[in-house]
């Protein structure tokens, strides 16, 4: 990671030893503080701590100045299993909400509700201690300015730290102001982009190389990267499946379909009910942090989407189905927006918190539910050392349904009835558990991630009860979250929206809309992406870099108004955005979209050739330079059934345009002719003679080399 200042004052208070304290415990209903009225599960899971928490706004912070009161920030989510252990050890604790109380001005932040408050903090706390992760503990200046921070701390260590920069604010307070001046200016470097004036870099980059130093951090035996934790990264195999298909490199698809393979056939699926959990903390995909993401859930479910397309392995085919499945009976809400996520923790049978408690089993249970099967059960989900974690067991395959079935001389077919018994019983007994909570807030850009989600599964096997989720998905985020000037809500819990859309949320619904409208011709999508994309020129722009800030310029300023570029488990949001950018540009003869597309690839390569994996959304887009892009558009009547032929094709270097009627719109006028139905295949603005057979026109594009 770029740094442009090396921060160089240790405090000596960031590592210590503590003595033990005996404190008490008290019920956690004996309190409220003033996150009692907010929607946020994850706030109101805080509301009756005994610490005195306030919500992130600015009348807290001006508090906290008029007071010259330190501010302790900590930031978790709901679905965070060490933000819940620390929870109960320490902020349930009247110990330590006594030393807390006095002291500070305790803010609980949810970082799903304010990603830019978490971007800032968490960027301190890397640059103070070389890592960072959830929870997030903070102490700034009455300013905001941070001074310390971690991440999990046990009990006596928590208080004894934060006693010790008290100690500090009141007796060298200037210590800290110089600390607080330089971090911030780290802060401010981590994420500074630089207009990179080289007019080469794009078609220069040498793409080969890079590829080549990639694959030395791949996992040959159990597929994605090296070693462990392990993150399932969907726009890295995205992106490598583009390239394995268009530069016919059989080892990179061989890659990319043993990672598909080893995380649906893992204990990170979750067999029974389908849907991923957010990662593993083995390298075999096998034992997971068991909370489960939309935006985990819909970026795999577009990827396997399209894994189908290339391959047709009916195991992808199930994932998604299994997945979809998930999603509509535990993520979504009956307006048709969906919920953020289930815990990693549930309560056991004797009302105890524990992690996994919901989704493990143990041997005795698992052998009095499936009796006579049992035997071939064990083996097809290595109920033995393989699979067993801890007392208990996580299903996890390691062979396919030909192998078992002929191992036991029955068919694939009686095979896949029994398996269809075996998840019904188990989901049956499962579901007489307490199951893990849910966080329903709506957060705008994770639906359209997963109205995505839902738009490629439709194209790929062709489910209308797909197409009609992203649809009604759509529609609520249009009609709840979108305001008459193009304008974005970020969140929507019980009717309510409070919080200013950020870049995340802009460039995941204008990605969508364009995806909807190519699926279903209807020009309403593809103008309001449009009208979405001016206000984001208006309001995130900087003019300077060429790239779009995280926040809007209506937005209250932080400590650092970062710019989000490098791509994570969710690509970032410029990295969208500049493809949102590159497509727009052919809808709308619009050259400006696509200079301001090009110069954000070309300020951030000179990075994406050192960290590829950090980049591959802006690899994707390079693509479409380096390989002929398509314009594939469709005029006639019988457009929509040569559409949806089209779209069931895997073709990454294209965009659509359809019609069944005379069109105004830039790549459709003039292209409508009575009782004909014509696709034409276009590149760079020169258009071959339309045909009217889908085969025809796919003999004239051009996938791989």
């Amino acid at each position: 990671m770029k740094r442009n200042i090396l921060i160089t004052i240790v405090l000596s208070f960031l590592f210590i030893s503590c003595n033990n304290t005996n404190t008490s415990k008290l019920e956690t209903h004996a309190y409220t503080n003033d996150l009692i009225n907010e929607t946020s599960p994850y706030l109101l899971q805080h509301a009756h701590n005994p610490v005195n928490w306030n919500p992130w706004n600015e009348s807290v912070l001006e508090k906290a100045k008029e007071e010259n009161k330190l501010v302790l920030i900590s930031i978790g989510y709901a679905a965070c299993h060490w933000c819940h252990v620390m929870e109960h050890e320490s902020f349930e604790d009247s110990t330590v909400a006594s030393v807390m109380n006095k002291n500070f001005i305790n803010i609980k932040v949810d970082r799903e509700e304010r990603p830019d408050v978490d971007q800032v903090y968490i960027n301190a706390v890397q640059l103070m201690t070389g890592s960072a992760g959830w929870p997030l503990n903070v102490i700034a200046l009455p300013d905001g300015r941070p001074v310390w921070g971690g991440t999990y701390f046990k009990k006596e260590a928590w208080i004894k730290s934060i006693e010790q920069i008290q100690e500090i604010y009141d007796t060298q307070p200037e210590k800290l102001e110089e600390y607080a001046t330089k971090l911030q200016q780290g802060i401010t470097s981590m994420d500074l982009v630089v207009l990179n004036k080289d007019k080469t870099a794009i078609s220069e980059f040498p793409i080969n190389e890079v590829i080549t130093s990639w694959k030395e951090s791949f996992d040959p035996m159990y597929g994605g990267r090296k070693g462990a934790p392990k993150f399932m990264m969907p726009n890295n195999l995205d992106y490598l499946l583009r390239r394995a298909v268009q530069k016919n490199d059989d080892s990179l698809l061989q890659h990319v379909n043993l990672t598909l393979t080893k995380m649906a056939y893992g204990g990170l699926y979750d067999a029974v009910g389908g849907g991923f959990a957010r990662y593993s903390v083995d390298e075999r995909w096998h034992v997971p942090h068991f909370e489960k993401m939309l935006y985990d859930n819909a970026q795999l479910v577009s990827l396997y989407s399209k894994a189908y397309k290339v391959t047709n392995n009916p195991l992808y085919k199930e994932t998604v189905e299994q997945t979809l499945q998930y999603i509509e009976v535990e993520m979504t809400h009956p307006e048709g927006a969906f919920y953020s996520s289930l815990d990693a923790d549930s309560k056991t049978a004797d009302g105890e918190l524990e992690e996994g408690a919901f989704y493990t089993f143990e041997k005795t249970e698992l052998q009095e539910l499936l009796k006579d099967d049992y035997n071939i059960f064990s083996e097809y989900y290595n109920i033995n050392d393989f699979g067993k974690w801890e007392d208990t067991y996580v299903l996890i395959r390691t062979k396919n349904d030909s192998s078992i079935a002929g191992s036991h001389n029955i068919s694939v077919e009686d095979l896949k009835q029994k398996k269809e018994g075996w998840l019904k019983t188990l989901e049956t007994h499962r579901n007489k558990r307490n199951k893990p909570r849910l966080d329903d807030k709506t957060l705008t850009s994770w639906n359209a991630l997963m109205a995505k989600g839902y738009i490629d599964a439709y194209t790929a096997f062709g489910n209308k009860k797909y197409l009609d989720a992203a649809l009604k998905n759509a529609s609520f985020i249009k009609e709840k979250l979108a305001q008459k000037d193009g304008a974005l809500w970020h969140s929507y819990k019980d009717g309510k929206s409070s919080i200013n859309g950020y870049l995340e949320d802009y460039s995941a619904v204008i990605q969508t809309y364009i995806s909807l409208y190519e699926t279903t011709m209807q020009q309403e999508w593809l103008q309001l992406a449009k009208k979405m994309t001016d206000y984001v020129f208006e309001h995130f722009f900087d003019s300077e870099s060429q790239m779009f800030y995280f926040t809007s310029n209506k937005d209250a300023k932080l400590v650092a108004r970062t710019v989000e570029y490098r791509d994570n488990v969710i690509p970032a949001s410029n990295s969208i955005m500049a493809k949102n950018l590159f497509k727009l540009s052919h809808y709308f003869d619009a050259p400006t979209y696509r200079e301001v597309s090009d110069q954000m690839l070309t300020n951030v390569l000179p990075e994406a050739q050192k960290y590829p994996g950090s980049f591959s959304n802006w690899l994707d887009l390079l693509a479409n330079h380096q390989h002929k892009y398509y314009e594939i558009v469709v005029a006639g009547e019988a457009a929509r059934p040569k559409l949806e032929d089209l779209n069931s094709r895997y073709i990454p270097n294209a965009l659509f345009a359809a019609s069944d009627k005379p069109s105004n719109s830039y790549l459709l006028q003039e292209r409508f002719i009575e009782d004909q139905t014509l696709i034409y295949v276009c590149v760079n603005n020169a258009c071959r003679l339309p045909v009217e057979d889908v085969e025809d026109a796919l003999k004239t594009i051009k996938i791989s080399e």
